[in-house]
C-alpha cells in the first residue's frame, strides 16, 4: 500500500501498476506499508481490497483519547531525522526510539544537514543516544555527506523516515529516491519547520526495499499500553533496571533505585533520565483515560 486516506487507498499491484481502491467493509483497517488482497469490480468499475495481510511488525501511537492508532505497518527500521536547525526536541526523539523498541522495529537516528556545524550540546547529546545503544549516522541532502551510507543502511529495508518538520526529510528522500515528487518546504523565520509531506506515502528504493516518507510532527506519544511496563523501551534504563531493590520499580522515587544511582553516578545521561521521567507520568495519565482501548 504506497497511500492511504481513510476508506481508500493507492496501492501497487503485482504486475507494477497503481490504482486506486477503496475498502470492501467499514471495519477494514489498512496503513502505509500495509499488504492487502484486492479485487476488481466490474459492476462499479473500481477495485476494492478484500483483506488486510498479517503484519510483520506495526507502529503505533497514542491518540488524545489514549486510544492506540497504527502509523505504519511492515516496518524493518525506524529512521528518525534530527538537524541542527530547527532545534531538535530530543524527547521527542526518545519517544520515536521508544515506540521502535515496543514494535521491535530496529531503530536509526540520521542527523541531516551535517555540513552546517554541530554545537557542542548537541553533539553531546548524540553521543548519549549512541551510547545508549542507539544506532547514528549524519549526512546533509545538500551536499550529499553520508548519503552512500545511508543508502547502505537502507538497502533492502522498509524503512519510515520521522521527525520534526524542517529537518530535512523530504530533501534526503528526493536524494535517495531520484524522480520522486516529494515537496521542499523551508524553514520559518522562526526557524521552525513547515509542513512539506501531508500524508506517508511509500516509495520503492532504487537499491532494493522501500521508504515511507510521513509528515513533519511537533508531539508523539507511543502507543501506552504496548510500552514495556519497566523499562519504558529505554535501553540504557533496562541496563540498570534489574540492579533495583524492587522488580516493579517506577524508577522515580523509590528507595535503592539502581536508575537514580545511575544517573546520579553520571553512568546513565541525566536528560535521558528526564526523558524517561517524563514518558512515565505520560503513560500513566494515557492509561488512567476510560475506555482504554487499541484502535
Amino acid at each position: 500500500m504506497l497511500v492511504a486516506h481513510g476508506a481508500s487507498a493507492r496501492v501497487r499491484l503485482s504486475d507494477g501498476s497503481e490504482v486506486l481502491a477503496r475498502a470492501a467493509g467499514r471495519d477494514l483497517q489498512f496503513v502505509c506499508g500495509d499488504l492487502v488482497r484486492c479485487e476488481r469490480d466490474p459492476q462499479h468499475a473500481e477495485w476494492r481490497i478484500q483483506q488486510v495481510c498479517a503484519r510483520r511488525s506495526a507502529l503505533y501511537r497514542s491518540n488524545a483519547r489514549g486510544r492506540a492508532e497504527l502509523v505504519a505497518a511492515n516496518l524493518t527500521t525506524l529512521v528518525v531525522v534530527i538537524a541542527p536547525q530547527p532545534q531538535p526536541d530530543l524527547f521527542l526523539v526518545d519517544r520515536y526510539l521508544a515506540a521502535a523498541d515496543s514494535a521491535g522495529i530496529n531503530a536509526l537516528l540520521v542527523t541531516n544537514k551535517a555540513d552546517a556545524e554541530l554545537d557542542g550540546k548537541l553533539q553531546a547529546d548524540i553521543a548519549a543516544l549512541t551510547d545508549s545503544g542507539c544506532a547514528t549516522l549524519s549526512c546533509s541532502a545538500r551536499t550529499g555527506l553520508g548519503l552512500p551510507a545511508l543508502r547502505d543502511r537502507l538497502r533492502q529495508q522498509t524503512v519510515m523516515f520521522v521527525g520534526q518538520s524542517g529537518v530535512g526529510k523530504s530533501s534526503l528522500l528526493r536524494e535517495l529516491v531520484p524522480g520522486c515528487d516529494a515537496p521542499i518546504g523551508e524553514l520559518l523565520k522562526s526557524k521552525e519547520g513547515r509542513h512539506t509531506t501531508s500524508a506517508a506515502r511509500l516509495y520503492e528504493l532504487p537499491g532494493g526495499g522501500s521508504l515511507i516518507d510521513s509528515p513533519g510532527v511537533r508531539d508523539f506519544a507511543p502507543a501506552a499500553d504496548m510500552l514495556d511496563a519497566q523499562t519504558l523501551g529505554f535501553a540504557d534504563v533496562a541496563r540498570f533496571a534489574p540492579q533495583c531493590r524492587f522488580a516493579d520499580c517506577r524508577h522515580l522515587k523509590e528507595p535503592q533505585c539502581a536508575v537514580r544511582a545511575a544517573v546520579a553516578a553520571g553512568a546513565l545521561n541525566a536528560r535521558r533520565y528526564e526523558s524517561f521521567r517524563r514518558l512515565r507520568r505520560l503513560r500513566e495519565r494515557l492509561l488512567e483515560l476510560t475506555p482504554y482501548a487499541r484502535a
